[in-house]
């Protein structure tokens, strides 16, 4: 059974929906087989200024990518990238041991997102 702080966050889900115009898109997961998610960011003066995603899973990965979307705010990139599933699980105040793997998922999906930041700075496509 999950405890309180965790069922919040799967009732009342933070950061959920979409971002236009996006500086960094990342997708994770199989969309016709099970967990799926999409994490959108904006960056401003080197910072996540806002952070949203759209997901379809079970109750422990909306709630740990809600936990990991109020983690992620407001940090640098380079601090965001410091969140692990670790942390994701601590922050929720612990999640059964065969639903842990969700923290990671939300984890790894952010780390795609910030590639897609990377490459579209790179291009020149952002402006932040």
């Amino acid at each position: 059974m999950e405890n309180q702080l965790v069922v919040d966050h799967f009732t009342n889900p933070r950061n959920i929906g979409d971002l236009p115009d996006a500086h960094g898109i990342g997708t994770y997961g199989a969309p016709d087989c099970g967990d799926y998610l999409v994490i959108y960011i904006k960056v401003n003066r080197e910072k996540i200024s806002d952070i949203k995603y759209k997901i379809y899973g079970c109750s422990t990965l909306i709630a740990t990518t809600s936990m990991m979307t109020e983690m992620a705010k407001g940090k640098t990139i380079q601090e965001a990238r410091l969140i692990t599933g670790e942390d994701v699980v601590k922050a929720l105040g612990g999640l059964p041991e065969d639903k842990t793997h969700c923290a990671n998922l939300s984890i790894t999906a952010l780390h795609f997102t910030f590639q897609d930041f990377n490459k579209r700075k790179s291009l020149g496509w952002t402006r932040y």
